[in-house]
């Protein structure tokens, strides 16, 4: 290495600290634009710490958090049982091996098996993970099928997704993601794919055959706006996966965990999936994923099949089961239900009041608000009243509370909310009649441009109908010879 190479490398290493006349934030923002990779579309508003669902910002600014790290912060921040567990478990092994056992594996899988009505657990680092994961072993399935049947046969391998969907963005979970936002640019993706019409028996009958292996269904889609699939659907999803001896895979990395009040949404159904994947609030904030599986789809792995590093460490699984005895101990699920209600009612007041508001679905603490013009502006504008919800599918906002949260953290949502929609309608209406003033000017500007030039034409040609008189009179004329 040169003498000028070594001394760029040096000047990279060193801790960039804050530039004078910068503040944090400011030095914060400057390194992400330099060092990070361009991949997300962020307000300048940067986020230090947080106490149940309240974040403070680099100047101290407190903000009402509604969106809970997208579905992850299910005990707000800074729980008292989550600090405790992080720090003694940080004190013993933060990693262990998976070629070992770990304290806290084993408790939290037998856990995850008795909450699903399943069996056998897979930790994963991630959501995306978990998906892949799950599809590996659909696969896994079909083929010791294929080779036990004994006929020879070439093992299924077609996997069906519903339109609409988000399932991540590892190469099988977004081969399985419908928007061609988000496929196109990686393309070409995992093969034998096919989407169902969200909802729609007669599109998922007419697709289903002897040669899928797998039907992933999102409980209720998150990222698509909010849809619940429903009971008639469900109900002939799992018959067609028991018929062709399909996964019907349920993806709940978003829906699941508590969020709906139950442990899985799909338990409102009166039938299981033969897998399920949970992530976003299995561990309180830290990374933590899983599938979990009944015994027939699970007994198709065997050791070297499947692997990771860092997923199930005894950190993340000790925190995940502080996580799971809170939501025990506090009754939080009969909170979420609770808190549900309340939330939602207040929406629904909301729309009654505010013609752009389309629609309020969703389960328990997961509820989206669809209205008729695009939802960025709105977000940002809460944003700067101190109150934090996203928007997703464009025009769809997002409420992804924390479990614990109060009836006054709901009052005080509902107040803040309404006063940015009446700034939002006060906006559009005035947008609206800028509109109207500049047609009726167009239209009025054309109506007189359009009188002048009629004048101009008669004034400049006055007899403008006599050549058409002559010409009848030289037509009656020849017509007599």
């Amino acid at each position: 290495m040169t003498g000028r190479a070594k001394k760029i490398m040096k000047a990279k290493m060193k801790p960039s600290g804050q530039r004078a006349g910068q503040s944090r934030a400011e030095q914060i923002r400057a390194d992400e634009v330099q060092h990070l990779m361009n991949t997300y579309k962020r307000p300048g508003v940067v986020f230090v710490r947080g106490r149940g669902c309240r974040l403070y910002d680099a100047e101290g600014r407190e903000y009402l958090d509604f969106l809970g790290g997208i579905a992850v912060n299910a005990l707000g921040c800074s729980h008292p049982a989550l600090v405790r567990t992080i720090r003694r478990e940080a004190g013993r092994a933060v990693h262990v091996s998976n070629l070992f056992h770990n304290p806290f594996q084993g408790p939290l899988a037998k856990k995850l098996a008795q909450y699903s009505g399943l069996d056998r657990v897979f930790f994963t680092n991630s959501g995306t993970e978990a998906i892949d994961g799950a599809l590996k072993l659909a696969r896994a399935y079909a083929y010791k099928r294929a080779a036990s049947s004994g006929s020879g046969g070439k093992a299924k391998s077609r996997i069906l997704a519903l339109e609409n969907s988000f399932h991540g963005r590892t190469f099988g979970a977004l081969s399985i993601t419908h928007p061609v936002k988000y496929r196109e640019p990686f393309e070409p993706l995992v093969p034998g794919i096919e989407f169902v019409r969200f909802n729609d028996v007669a599109d998922l009958e007419a697709k289903f055959d002897e040669t899928v292996c797998a039907l992933v269904v999102e409980t209720i889609q998150g990222e698509g706006g909010i849809y619940p699939v429903n009971a008639e659907f469900w109900s002939r999803a799992r018959a067609l996966a028991t018929q062709h001896h399909a996964a019907l895979i349920a993806d709940e990395i978003q829906c699941g965990m508590g969020r709906t009040g139950r442990y899985f949404a799909y338990q409102k159904f009166n039938s299981l999936p033969d897998i399920v994947t949970v992530a976003k609030p299995l561990a309180g904030g830290l990374p933590l994923g899983a599938f979990i599986a009944n015994e027939e789809f699970a007994s198709a792995f065997v050791p070297g099949m499947h692997g990771t590093t860092f997923g199930g460490g005894p950190l993340v699984c000790a925190t995940a089961l502080a996580f799971l005895e809170t939501l025990e101990k506090e009754n939080l699920l009969a909170k979420v239900r609770e808190r549900g209600r309340e939330l939602r009612a207040g929406l629904e007041r909301l729309a009654a009041r505010f013609d752009f508001i389309r629609e309020v679905r969703g389960e328990g603490l997961m509820l989206g608000v669809e209205i008729t013009m695009d939802g960025a502006p709105i977000v940002a504008q809460a944003l700067e009243q101190g109150l934090i919800f996203n928007c997703t599918h464009d025009h769809v906002l997002r409420l992804l509370p924390a479990y614990n949260i109060q009836k006054k953290d709901i009052q005080e949502f509902l107040k803040k909310f309404e006063a940015v929609l009446v700034t939002a309608n006060a906006a559009a209406n005035a947008a609206k009649s800028v509109t109207s003033q500049a047609a009726a000017a167009s239209a009025s500007q054309a109506a007189t441009n359009n009188n002048t030039n009629t004048k101009t034409t008669i004034k400049s040609n006055p007899r403008t109908s006599a050549p058409s008189t002559a010409s009848s009179r030289s037509a009656a004329l020849a017509a007599s010879r």
